[in-house]
């Protein structure tokens, strides 16, 4: 399968990335370029992530999981056209959506990871010779990660080895061989299979073999002797054994006579206990009914709700009894209050003197005009007649016909009565009508309230509510307390009750007691009157004579049991079969840890040869490319690498003496361990072949020559590998594009 490089990158849900394509990507340099939280540290994670699984989610490190979902993305890989790595670089680069020629072709191998998706085994075609610590080591180069090489030999053994088409890493493979060595020579005490912990159990076992070999032979002897005592034991047996059966009979009849009289007793005087609770229950339930009278104490759950509805019913009769009353009181007094103030309008004198004046004065008026009209009118109609004026002649006439209206008008008002004091009168009868009617109102009123506050009290007390009194209120009240009452009789009732249960379960059991009793002095062969003081008497005699046959069998017996426990043990005892099979396993698992340490021997002994062999013909190349790589980052001013005789790496200059990376500053020592990633990509070309490498921001802390060198180191790298830097400087972008024209560049 030829190589393969990354042609976009897809972000479904990663982080702060979401729906997005970042892409496309070149074979050779790539540079993604973009602000602060642009996303490029989460674009380099989720690449790391799609190719070999997800981050842990923890407080040490950024998973970057989404709030409202599972991370997903995916990767498509292209394969590497046969020119020169960055011929494909000249496809313009974009964040977003790809289309027409630069979408996924059918050729393209798309990796996916997130929920229905494993990228596990599509990625093996990628990873196929790399794995995690791999990647993170030496392809996923970050500004952290360039200030130390974390386990070299390891890494670069593992890598050349790869390179190198072993399949897998010689040092390793050693450090297998020597880790199961040690455990062959381990005496540590879980180490169960090594030679010395199979030797000290041979022996072991070899020793407890002659012990259970002397065992065997004294438990023939003991069975010889068991077998002499087997006769007389059981005859003695026999006698003690009739001895006990009586004493055992006696003593069960003692004993459990005396607990069937405890019980009694104790039975007694519950039930003398429980008939006092029962009659204590029964006067409390009949004081508690006195209080309130029977027919409330007898009252129902149905009953008490339809007495209350019955209450409530009358309660809103009683309310309006009340309002009509207040209502019909209300409405008399202003009627009343009326009647007054018409009554003493009426009986004013000076107002109908003053209406007398205002009379004759309108009449005076309605004389005098008329007349002094009439005047003026006779008065004109001389002067015109005199004259002989038409026109004065006329008006004289008008005034003179006005005149007589007036005059007219004011004889009509004096022949008409006097209206005020006829509404007087009127208003006076109409306010003592109105009067009256309401006072009537009022009296049916209250005869319907005294009717109603008879009819709540006859009905309260056909109830047996007579001691409210006819109170509604009080009439709750009664009900509420004769409800507590019942409540009260119901819990007396249950007192009773239970205890009359108890109390006939008491009884039986005192039954019971006695017939118990009488079986027992049956069985014991005694007299059902025998007292307890006279069984003692025969368990004393019984006890005596047991004695005189223990004390006979007892030392028989002893030494019996010492023998068969001994021979019992010897029956089961299968230790010498188990011991000779343990001692032939052993035996033959020494034997093959034997053979296992040779072969380990050998084995270590070869893969160190190899490895010598291995480490002379790669490392040299390796050291070469990283001084090469250096000095172009140093524009010569450290040309050497070199490892020391402790393994460490040691820097040369050509006029600076040896230094080791702890010596060096912070950009010189970072420049050191990109040389050595760079150059062992570099030397193991057909590793990984189609893995990215990831740098984020990897040159801040090179100055600007330095960044120029290192950007061609970076340019050298990308000739044979495809190559994607991660940045927000611009300056590092334009050192890129400088040492390769070619570059495609992403702005995020």
């Amino acid at each position: 399968m030829g190589a393969r490089y990354l042609r976009t990158v897809g972000a479904e849900r990663f982080g702060a990335l979401r729906d997005r394509v970042v892409g496309p990507f070149g074979s050779g340099l790539n540079v993604v370029f973009g602000r602060n939280e642009a996303g490029k540290t989460t674009l380099a994670s989720l690449i790391g992530g799609v190719l070999f699984g997800w981050d842990a989610v923890d407080g040490a490190r950024n998973g970057h999981e989404p709030a409202d979902g599972s991370r997903a993305g995916s990767l498509v890989f292209r394969a590497r056209p046969d020119g020169a790595p960055s011929a494909a670089s000249a496809a313009p680069a974009q964040d977003g959506p790809i289309r027409g020629e630069d979408a996924p072709a059918d050729s393209d191998l798309v990796l996916a990871r997130g929920p229905g998706h494993d990228a596990a085994r599509a990625a093996a075609e990628v990873t196929a010779d790399v794995d995690r610590d791999t990647f993170r080591s030496l392809f996923f180069l970050t500004s952290d990660e360039l200030r130390s090489l974390r386990n070299t030999p390891d890494v670069t053994a593992r890598l050349l080895s790869a390179g190198s088409g072993t399949g897998a890493s010689p040092a390793q493979a050693l450090a297998v061989v020597q880790e199961r060595l040690d455990a062959c020579t381990s005496r540590a005490d879980d180490a169960r299979g090594s030679l010395v912990a199979l030797t000290a159990q041979r022996d072991e076992l070899r020793c407890q073999l002659h012990a259970a070999a002397d065992r065997m032979a004294s438990y023939r002897r003991q069975d010889t002797e068991l077998r002499r005592l087997e006769d007389d034991r059981r005859d003695m047996a026999e006698r003690v054994s009739v001895a006990n059966a009586a004493l055992e009979g006696l003593s069960a009849c003692r004993a459990g006579a005396e607990e069937l009289d405890a019980e009694a007793r104790s039975l007694q005087a519950e039930c003398a206990r429980l008939r006092e609770d029962e009659a204590r229950a029964a006067a409390e339930e009949d004081e508690l009914a006195r209080r309130v009278g029977p027919r409330l104490a007898g009252l129902t759950a149905s009953e008490d709700r339809v007495l209350r509805d019955r209450l409530d019913a009358l309660g809103s009769k009683e309310s309006r009894r009340a309002h009509a009353v207040d209502m019909a009181r209300g409405n008399l007094s202003a009627s009343r209050a009326a009647y007054e103030v018409v009554l003493e309008t009426a009986d004013d004198e000076g107002e109908r003197a003053h209406d007398a004046a205002a009379r004759r004065l309108r009449l005076a008026m309605a004389i005098a005009m008329p007349l002094a009209l009439l005047l003026c009118g006779l008065a004109l109609f001389v002067f015109a007649r005199s004259r002989g004026s038409l026109s004065y002649t006329l008006v004289s006439l008008v005034l003179i016909g006005f005149a007589l209206i007036m005059a007219t008008s004011a004889f009509v008002m004096m022949l008409r009565p006097d209206k005020s004091a006829d509404a007087r009168k009127e208003r006076l009868r109409d306010t003592q009508w109105i009067m009256l009617q309401d006072q009537k109102k009022l009296e049916s009123c209250l005869a319907e309230q005294d009717e109603l506050a008879d009819a709540i009290r006859a009905e309260l007390e056909q109830a047996g509510l007579g001691a409210a009194d006819g109170s509604l209120r009080r009439a709750r009240a009664l009900l509420d307390e004769a409800r507590d009452v019942r409540s009260d009789c119901a819990l007396c009732r249950q007192r009773r009750q239970a205890a009359g249960v108890r109390l006939a379960d008491a009884t039986r059991r005192l039954d019971a007691i006695a017939v118990q009793r009488a079986h027992l002095f049956e069985r014991a062969a005694a007299e059902p009157d025998t007292t307890l003081s006279q069984i003692d008497d025969l368990i004393a005699r019984k006890a005596a004579q047991r004695d005189s046959l223990l004390e006979a069998s007892e030392r028989l017996s002893r030494h019996h049991g010492e023998l068969r426990q001994l021979l019992a043990q010897a029956a089961t005892d299968t230790s010498f079969d188990e011991l000779k099979v343990r001692y032939q396993a052993v035996n033959t698992r020494l034997a093959q840890a034997v053979d296992d340490f040779e072969r380990l021997l050998l084995a270590e002994r070869l893969l160190q040869a190899a490895i010598a062999t291995w480490e002379s013909r790669s490392q040299p190349e390796v050291y070469r490319r990283a001084s090469h790589l250096l000095s172009l980052m140093t524009d010569g001013r450290w040309t050497e690498v070199s490892p020391g005789p402790d393994g460490q790496l040691r820097v040369t200059g050509p006029d600076l003496p040896a230094h080791d990376p702890a010596r060096l500053s912070l950009g010189t020592c970072q420049q050191l361990y990109l040389a050595m990633r760079l150059a062992l990509l570099l030397t193991a070309d057909n590793v990984g072949r189609s893995v990215p490498i990831l740098a984020d921001d990897i040159l801040v802390n090179f100055d600007a020559d330095r960044r120029r060198g290192a950007a061609r180191a970076l340019a050298e790298l990308a000739a044979a590998r495809q190559v994607i830097v991660f940045t927000c400087h611009e300056e590092v972008a334009r050192a890129l594009a400088e040492a390769d024209p070619s570059a495609c560049r992403i702005d995020l």
